[in-house]
């Protein structure tokens, strides 16, 4: 942890323009992150995080910049979300502002400022928000939204030192990267004189199902249960020059090239096929070995054709988005600080899923992983700049006790055919979805701060920590604590 460093630390800065109704005219948004010491990935990050920093929201006047900054610490890096989940805060915590600003509910702001018809973002892409907004009402209904909201209102009324919050976030997630080459794949399909396949490609497999949904994608193709296909493990010998496996687009650019090899395959083999179509595949196989049909072959994907022009600030950067929407309940204590997820719904647009049960568990990950950065996994140095929580004992990650006591996940299907089998990738939204629960700590906290005559906006910075929370939770024992730092500065 010392050597490595990791994900960047993001500060964020905005002017937000807005009328008493809520709708946001204006915003007007810088962003600074930690590089470290060397540049490594905070050039991309950065533009990543301009392009993906609009989230949801169609603010008709818009600026965003972003700036990555030369540290003397440990070189920072790309993350799963790859700065999405940094700025997604930042964004959340401005609509929370101008909500609290207006006098209304964050989930009224978000409502009212959300994409409504097909619009251009922000760099002039075509958005069609009908699947997002149709999730966020879904998110809604399903998880009893407003009739909870109403239960713990009454709950925060009968409790002085324990508050209840609920928030609900929409999610507008981009897939893909912004310069078409490095979306291009490269697959190598072997089928052997028994029967077997044996299946090689770019992609790496770090625990997302990557290698058993190239399993599946050959089985489709040819027609083979899957016990009949091998995977031989990513290396540049069988597969040179592949992409990066990020940017949650492993499968759809891997999957296009397993199914262009094995299409190549099928038709070297439809000769054989149409001799005898009663026969089984061994009998192809075999008879196609006899008539010395290759039966190897490398499939190709070009790659999506994405562009981004960042002399004028526009282009097609991304090929598709996945949208979403995500509901949080927290407890929290007033006194410690500590607080208790008590549910969870999200809602993800998984268009039409390769593997469903995979898709779950890494939406299910994701937003574990998300959570953890948002609440409890803080970074402390020392003022020479050493890293102190470099361990265990110091640096705190989601256990099962921060898992939600009630946790739901839906795919809600919609059409995608840009991708394999008209698929989307999962592997990094879901973990913005964390930042719910750091906004419904946000009302919890708002509700006690009412209760003690505080009413004004305030801000909660990520990670939310129980230290964060206590002294949010303004009483005379906080006061006492800001008074003695008071008297300890004036002796200094």
């Amino acid at each position: 942890m010392l050597i490595t460093a990791g994900r960047h630390p993001l500060l964020g800065k905005y002017k937000i323009g807005f009328m008493n109704n809520g709708v946001i005219k204006a915003a007007d948004v810088q962003y600074y992150i930690n590089g470290g010491c060397t540049l490594d990935e905070s050039e991309l990050v950065i533009k990543f995080l301009v392009l993906k920093s609009e989230n949801a929201y169609h603010i008709p006047n818009y600026r965003c910049r972003g700036r990555p900054c030369k540290t003397n610490l440990p070189s920072n890096t790309a993350f799963r979300g790859f700065g999405f989940p940094q700025v997604s805060v930042v964004v959340e915590a401005y609509i929370t502002a101008v909500a609290s600003q207006c006098n209304l509910l964050p989930e009224e702001v978000k409502e009212i400022n959300m994409y409504k018809g097909i619009s251009k973002t922000a760099y002039k892409q075509t958005f069609n928000p009908e699947t997002l907004r149709r999730y966020w009402n879904e998110c809604l209904e399903k998880s009893s939204f407003y009739a909870r909201k109403k239960d713990t209102e009454g709950f925060n009324k009968n409790n002085y030192w324990k508050k209840r919050g609920l928030a609900v976030v929409p999610m507008k997630y981009t897939i893909g990267m912004p310069q078409a080459y490095q979306s291009q794949a490269t697959a190598l399909v072997h089928i052997y004189t028994d029967g077997s396949v044996l299946v090689a490609h770019g992609g790496c497999e770090i625990g997302q199902g990557l290698y058993t949904k190239m399993i599946q994608v050959a089985s489709r193709e040819l027609n083979i249960p899957v016990s009949y296909i091998h995977l031989s493990e990513t290396s540049t010998v069988t597969v040179p020059n592949a992409s990066l496996t990020a940017a949650s687009m492993g499968t759809d650019i891997n999957g296009r090239a397993v199914q262009n090899a094995c299409q190549i395959l099928m038709a070297r083999l439809q000769p054989v096929i149409r001799k005898n179509p009663k026969g089984s595949w061994e009998d192809w196989i075999a008879k196609a070995y006899e008539e010395s049909i290759s039966l190897s072959t490398t499939g190709y994907f070009r790659g999506y054709q994405t562009h981004m022009d960042w002399e004028t600030e526009e282009g097609e950067p991304y090929p598709y988005f996945v949208n979403g929407a995500a509901c949080s309940e927290v407890e929290v204590d007033c006194l410690t600080g500590a607080h208790k997820l008590l549910r969870t719904d999200i809602f993800m647009d998984a268009a039409f899923s390769i593997n469903p049960a995979l898709d779950i568990g890494q939406i299910e990950g994701a937003f574990i992983q998300g959570m953890g950065l948002y609440t409890i996994e803080e970074l402390k140095y020392s003022p020479e700049g050493v890293l102190y929580s470099r361990g265990p004992d110091d640096y705190k990650i989601p256990t099962v006790t921060e898992i939600p006591e009630e946790f739901y996940v839906t795919l809600v299907r919609s059409r995608n055919p840009i991708a394999i089998y008209s698929s989307k990738g999962l592997g990094e939204a879901a973990m913005f979805m964390g930042n719910s629960v750091l906004f419904a700590i946000h009302d919890a906290v708002a509700a006690a701060r009412r209760e003690r005559g505080l009413t004004n906006t305030f801000t909660l910075n990520s990670p939310v920590t129980p230290e964060e929370i206590r002294m949010a939770c303004a009483d005379q024992f906080t006061d006492m604590v800001l008074g003695m730092n008071v008297v300890s500065v004036t002796e200094f």
